[in-house]
């Protein structure tokens, strides 16, 4: 058993922290405070490839694994989470559902330009009625000549006023329940698809989070993903990876919250010393870096899990988002405890890690969620025929 990276993917993780730390931190506080989602940086993180890290050469990625692509989303997510957020919800939710679902020719056509950042996407599951109970979609798609028509709503969309691709569910059976949603591909410029109001947040600001609506939005047949009914299935599978991507922007935000807070306490002075020589400061900062540690450990498992290809994840991808989303809420709150005062002002990191980090505990499914998955998966075994 091996716990050490390759050379290739230490050099992976120097090349993105130098590119977060020359590109991205200058502009921290500025896109926070405006709420402004940073357009500029998009071609930057294209010409990085880490829009298309873990997709195959043949369909414009980088050809690496879900492993390097936690590593580059740890390292954005150190300096900045909502720029790992806009990066995570592109790359493991819209491109891969396509990827991983869509016919080949759809792949050629919408994998290509999303992997190389020529595109953006965004991915469109949750409703204000469905939020947990995603099989309550409303949204519904019913077939007309030349396609489907779509109407209905969706909400918390990250990326939605900017995406140029969509991958949205929708009800193509209402009789059939869960296993009569199916995914479609909506692009921006198709009459009836526009984004709505934009979410005004506690926290990754940045990042855009808004409505998107369809108003008999007119689809082309060939723009469902697989085959109708199965975008229920689809979109848990996908889920799945959405997880470990939300446990590396936890294990992110949480290092750049234990890095300020450690730097902070050899710098503050209180009674004649620095506060980092005092037990109590010190008991902190080794909790904090010891669940920060157990909390990449199990992300990385989950990623290295979700590489084989042939196995299954989902325990594990809940695991690590549950264990690494709940340690960033933790260590974020010990890191403005260590500042003290400083630490509720936004002259200081630490308060908007202190925002940040809580989507994590919520985004992707809740941290009550998880526990759901995570006990059905433990007694599965057990409980072969209970309800699903």
């Amino acid at each position: 058993m091996d716990f050490s990276l390759t050379e290739e993917q230490e050099q992976l993780r120097r090349a993105v922290r130098k590119f977060a730390e020359s590109e991205i931190l200058p502009h921290v506080m500025e896109w926070d405070e405006a709420s402004r989602f940073p357009s500029e940086i998009i071609p930057k993180l294209a010409d990085m490839g880490l829009l298309g890290i873990i997709f195959p050469p043949e369909y414009g990625g980088a050809g690496l694994g879900y492993l390097e692509y936690v590593i580059a989303i740890e390292e954005l997510s150190r300096v900045d989470g909502s720029i790992g957020l806009i990066v995570s919800s592109h790359t493991s939710l819209c491109t891969n559902h396509i990827y991983r679902f869509a016919a080949e020719e759809q792949r050629r056509k919408y994998v290509v330009p999303l992997a190389r950042g020529e595109k953006l996407g965004c991915w469109s599951l949750t409703e204000p009625e469905a939020g947990s109970d995603a099989g309550g979609t409303r949204s519904v798609a019913e077939r007309s000549e030349g396609g489907w028509v779509l109407n209905g709503a969706k909400t918390f969309t990250t990326n939605g006023h900017y995406a140029d691709v969509c991958v949205a569910m929708a009800a193509t059976g209402r009789s059939k329940g869960p296993h009569g949603i199916s995914a479609f591909i909506v692009e921006r410029g198709m009459p009836g698809f526009r984004p709505g109001r934009k979410e005004n947040k506690l926290g990754m600001r940045a990042s855009d989070t808004s409505e998107v609506v369809f108003s008999n939005c007119r689809v082309p047949p060939e723009n469902l993903i697989g085959p109708e009914g199965n975008g229920l299935i689809q979109s848990l599978q996908i889920l799945d990876g959405g997880r470990i991507s939300i446990g590396a922007l936890a294990v992110g935000m949480a290092q750049g919250a234990y890095e300020a807070a450690a730097r902070y306490a050899q710098q503050r002075k209180q009674f004649g010393r620095a506060i980092s020589e005092f037990q109590a400061i010190q008991f902190k900062l080794a909790d904090m870096a010891t669940q920060i540690e157990a909390a990449r450990l199990m992300v990385y498992r989950a990623a290295w899990l979700a590489d084989q290809k042939h196995q299954r994840f989902t325990k594990e991808a809940s695991m690590a988002k549950l264990f690494a989303s709940e340690v960033a809420v933790r260590v974020a709150g010990e890191a403005v405890q260590i500042f003290g005062g400083y630490g509720f002002i936004k002259d200081y990191p630490a308060e908007k890690y202190y925002r940040d980090v809580r989507l994590c505990t919520i985004g992707e499914g809740t941290s009550e969620m998880q526990r759901l998955v995570i006990a059905r998966q433990l007694l599965a075994r057990k409980y072969t025929h209970a309800n699903p």
